[in-house]
């Protein structure tokens, strides 16, 4: 089991056991590490149809390191354009 899934699914169960009818906003309290709503509600939607907490695991990024670079190298040299063009304005 995930770590995600597994604090979903001790939020939700010790509101259960405190007689709370768990929400986004009490799980969301009752997390230690921050999660984005969207997995929140998953999980929340899943409970309530199954019962059960849908396994749910942190993604990677799907480019490449070497397209990362490739897409860094381009927003360097436009903001190195950029940068030009306005000390051009300036002066």
């Amino acid at each position: 089991m995930s770590t995600i899934t597994l604090a979903l699914e001790q939020a939700i169960t010790s509101l259960i056991a405190e007689g709370k009818e768990p929400s986004v906003a009490l799980i969301k309290a009752r997390l230690t590490e921050p999660l984005p709503m969207p997995l929140i509600i998953k999980a929340l939607q899943a409970w309530k149809k199954n019962v059960k907490i849908p396994k749910i695991e942190r993604t990677e990024p799907s480019i490449s390191n070497e397209e990362r670079i490739k897409q860094l190298e381009q927003q360097v040299a436009d903001l190195t354009a950029r940068l030009t063009q306005l000390e051009n304005v300036n002066h």
